[in-house]
């Protein structure tokens, strides 16, 4: 079960547009995308691209893996789906 100290963090990262953005970009490419990708499709400098990975991957919403000279980005479905059990424990 996650805490809530975690799930404010996840919180705080998705509150940003662009954060969703990517994370929209990689779910539609089969949970898989490298960062040179995001940044034919994501309207911002390299620069914060990175920043905005750095962030998901340090709320573990996103896993990076390198492969070369390129890191490949994949959503984390289980934490993803902690953070929504977290979200309903609150209605119940």
């Amino acid at each position: 079960m996650m805490n809530s100290k975690k799930a404010e963090k996840i919180s705080k990262a998705l509150a940003d547009p662009n954060r969703l953005l990517i994370l929209k970009e990689i779910k539609k490419q089969k949970d898989c995308m490298y960062c040179v990708d995001l940044n034919d499709i994501v309207d911002l400098a390299q620069p914060s691209i990175a920043h905005h990975l750095k962030q998901l991957t340090d709320t573990e919403l996103v896993t990076s893996s390198k492969e070369g000279r390129n890191v490949k980005y994949r959503l984390n479905n289980q934490v993803l789906d902690e953070y929504i059990e977290f979200l309903q424990s609150l209605k119940k």
